[in-house]
């Protein structure tokens, strides 16, 4: 399986029903830090071009907040293409995940919820 199927298989996401309106990048908080935005993922999966999708800053930088989930008219989903991208990319390297035995050393009370939530959708897998 090459890594554009692996990225479709584990994010249940159709890129092909992406209409390119940019309705996603519009409300993500993290544009202007992105160098791939929400909306240009759907192409690099669509074209197949996923080493530089795995290789730009924006695997990073995505809150993982899915507000370009909540905006996609089609329900294309590109955070889940992202966080998919993200996984992969983890896995190739080979990182350790975190158990649930040591999160609790790691919070504190300025930990916002909707953080720990991205965390434990990015680290769960």
């Amino acid at each position: 399986m090459n890594l554009c199927e692996e990225i479709r298989l584990v994010s249940g996401v159709n890129p092909l029903k992406c209409m390119k309106c940019g309705k996603c990048s519009a409300s993500c908080p993290s544009y202007n830090e992105m160098d791939i935005k929400p909306h240009q993922f759907v192409s690099y999966v669509q074209a197949g071009d996923i080493e530089a999708l795995m290789a730009s800053k924006s695997i990073e930088k995505c809150l993982g907040c899915f507000a370009c989930i909540e905006r996609c008219p089609r329900g294309v989903e590109p955070g889940k293409l992202l966080d998919a991208a993200r996984q992969v990319l983890i896995r190739q390297r080979g990182v350790s995940m975190l158990t649930p035995d040591e999160i609790p050393e790691l919070l504190d009370e300025e930990t916002p919820q909707q953080l720990l939530m991205a965390a434990f959708r990015k680290y769960r897998r």
